[in-house]
């Protein structure tokens, strides 16, 4: 795949688990204000898991396309922790940690993955960085 369909990928999937981030800070502030909104499906764990679907597939790509060209392993492990940390809370979180430590839970989980994502579309948006002479960067 070529650098500019995986710099898409890493902005995908920054934006993604920001929208993740901000529905769960957001959702039971928003709820307060507009009870009108539980009629909507987006607080339920059906919502959680699309998200997770989505997430998963999506950051798998963007590391693994990134990982492979600039070789980081940073990156590598705060994906995987990150995408870990969001199957767990998502299938088992409200059951193991409750609802407000599933949500920290989450929270921790997205902003790993962000951090994964932000320093592979860095590495990767690097002019510097030349594969063909060094074999790494």
């Amino acid at each position: 795949m070529n650098k500019p369909a995986q710099i898409l990928l890493d902005r995908l999937a920054i934006t993604a688990s920001a929208l993740c981030a901000l529905h769960c800070i957001a959702a039971p502030l928003l709820l307060v204000i507009f009870p009108s909104l539980l009629a909507l499906p987006v607080g339920d764990h059906f919502y959680h898991i699309l998200m997770v679907w989505f997430v998963i597939p999506t950051s798998s790509i963007a590391v693994l396309l990134g990982c492979t060209r600039h070789k980081d392993t940073a990156v590598l492990v705060l994906a995987f922790l990150g995408i870990t940390g969001l199957a767990i809370s998502a299938i088992y979180g409200h059951d193991l940690l409750g609802e407000i430590g599933e949500k920290l839970a989450t929270l921790t989980a997205t902003f790993l993955l962000i951090a994964a994502h932000w320093r592979n579309y860095s590495l990767c948006r690097n002019d510097s960085c030349d594969h063909a002479k060094s074999g790494k960067c």
